[in-house]
């Protein structure tokens, strides 16, 4: 019956998840031969939109099952007692939703994958889930994806319908003046959009709805603080206004916020370990982005805070009533570009060798001018000059 019940929501679920758009770097790698899959990354990103169209693409019915682990049929029951009744009917692709939510999830995907050589697994969870240092050690069993927000370019493919090319950040700093007119002459649109993207274009769920996006993440990035923090971080209730106080102070500060570790902790009323976890939490949460300074010496303290991108900084700063600083935004949107980027004494940012100075279509290049590898990056459609890039370019890379 528990079955039945799950077969029947798969099918309602499928019938309605559409194929138009598709993140294909993310299915290629959900389609791998691995056993076991997991695909974590943050509330709203598109984790359960890309299972379904895993599932709708690839699997005939009868062949796979898909779980929600916080189901409220889940409570009489356990992810393996399913599993077993599914394999026996020759079931082999098991999809398990949001398992964050479900109690000892590892020890029960532990004994799924050893104890059915020939199931295939693939599950959901939080950007915060370490594979790692769970008790029931997953990491050499299970392959760990990472799925992010939308970029620009995957904006503007869902958007309009289209398929854009993508490019690396050695073409882009190199050849940025023909990139840029082939991409604005096709499509002139690119710029105007680029506006509405900052404030509302890296969560797929503007596409049902424009005027509740900002409601839509808001209520997301709480259940990030008041649910996922302390079901996966064991923190009390009671210690999570630090976490809203630190949002503030981003939020208030306006600029791009300079750590000051020893003044922060005072202010908070916590210890300075405590808050170099706290910090370490909201990075995972990807709700913050903590920059350290370009140095040879590994240090662990951050240099600013960042949001993670340029959405939630307009949503938070509409939700405290304060305004939006433009150059933050623009800040904020290219650190969102890379995985490694740090802060830098010249310039605003070093990435690998280049170093990147960010600003307002008048911003001039004297403070970088005789920095070899060293590019302004303004915000405005179109450039002319060979050291000069665009801003929104950077939403195009790979």
């Amino acid at each position: 019956m528990i079955l039945e019940y799950f077969k029947k929501k798969q099918l309602r679920l499928l019938n309605s998840v559409p194929l138009k758009f598709i993140r294909k770097q993310y299915m290629k790698k959900i389609a791998a031969r691995d056993r076991l899959v997991g695909l974590l990354g943050a509330r709203g990103v598109g984790k359960t939109t890309l299972l379904l169209q895993y599932l709708k693409q690839h699997f005939q019915s009868g062949q796979s099952l898909y779980l929600i682990a916080d189901d409220i049929i889940m409570a009489n029951t356990s992810i393996y007692g399913i599993a077993e009744q599914f394999y026996a009917l020759n079931g082999r692709m098991l999809i398990i939703d949001e398992i964050h939510k479900y109690p000892n999830w590892t020890q029960e995907i532990k004994n799924l994958y050893d104890s059915f050589p020939d199931l295939f697994i693939r599950f959901s969870g939080s950007s915060m889930l370490n594979i790692l240092y769970e008790q029931y050690d997953l990491s050499r069993r299970a392959y760990i994806i990472q799925m992010n927000e939308l970029t620009f370019r995957e904006f503007l493919e869902l958007k309009h319908d289209i398929n854009l090319p993508n490019y690396t950040l050695k073409e882009i700093v190199k050849n940025s003046i023909d990139i840029s007119n082939d991409l604005l002459m096709q499509y002139p649109f690119i710029y105007s959009e680029f506006q509405e993207y900052l404030k509302i274009g890296a969560y797929p769920f503007f596409v049902e709805n424009i005027e509740t996006y900002r409601e839509k993440l808001f209520n997301a990035l709480e259940k990030i603080i008041y649910e996922d923090i302390p079901g996966l971080k064991k923190i009390k209730f009671e210690n999570l206004i630090v976490f809203k106080k630190l949002i503030f102070s981003l939020i208030e500060a306006r600029v791009p916020y300079k750590v000051n570790i020893s003044k922060l902790a005072r202010e908070l009323k916590i210890t300075q370990p405590t808050l170099y976890i706290y910090l370490d939490i909201l990075n995972q949460t990807k709700i913050f982005r903590s920059l350290k300074k370009y140095t040879k010496k590994i240090s662990r303290k951050p240099q600013k805070l960042f949001f993670h991108n340029s959405n939630i900084l307009y949503t938070f700063s509409s939700e405290f009533n304060i305004e939006v600083n433009i150059g933050t935004v623009r800040e904020t949107f290219f650190v969102s570009c890379f995985d490694n980027i740090f802060y830098s004494d010249i310039g605003d940012f070093q990435v690998n060798q280049y170093i990147f100075e960010i600003g307002g279509k008048n911003k001039d290049i004297k403070q970088i001018k005789d920095v070899s590898d060293s590019f302004l990056v303004v915000d405005m459609d179109i450039v002319l000059s060979e050291n000069k890039i665009p801003l929104w370019l950077f939403g195009f890379m790979k």
